[in-house]
């Protein structure tokens, strides 16, 4: 079985190593968001499971993905925009330290509506986006 578990985790380092290779910022972006949410369902099955150890493993990597984000943010191309998004990673950062502290299944539910709104969006921009500015420029 373990070994089971280390081949999968080894297919998925290897497809996310392949994506990130080939991938522009807003497909980044939007893998970053994917993870993001992965975590969040993950941490909730062990919140009902009761696993707190894997929980926590899962509420640390959804934070840090948020944290990644929130640094990938342009402020001075960005304008509102960033400065909102900003102010809602600060947001979610903070319940996820309270999703952590308490396993709170209906706060992590609401962080991941949040983030599943913004994941959404994110699936809009690259017709947005002119092709040639979709690698460059658009991020920090």
């Amino acid at each position: 079985m373990r070994a089971n578990m280390r081949a999968i985790q080894s297919y998925g380092n290897v497809k996310v190593t392949t994506g990130v290779a080939t991938a522009n910022n807003v497909q980044l972006i939007q893998m970053l968001f994917d993870g993001l949410l992965e975590s969040l369902s993950t941490a909730r099955g062990h919140i009902q499971h009761n696993n707190i150890a894997e929980k926590s493993k899962a509420v640390a990597r959804a934070s840090r993905i948020v944290i990644g984000l929130q640094g990938a943010l342009d402020f001075e191309k960005g304008g509102d925009l960033a400065n909102n998004l900003n102010e809602l990673y600060s947001y979610v950062t903070r319940r996820l330290f309270h999703v952590n502290a308490h396993n709170d299944i209906t706060v992590l539910d609401e962080i991941h509506g949040l983030m599943r709104e913004i994941r959404d969006a994110w699936e809009g921009v690259p017709s947005l986006v002119p092709a040639s500015t979709r690698s460059t420029g658009l991020m920090n």
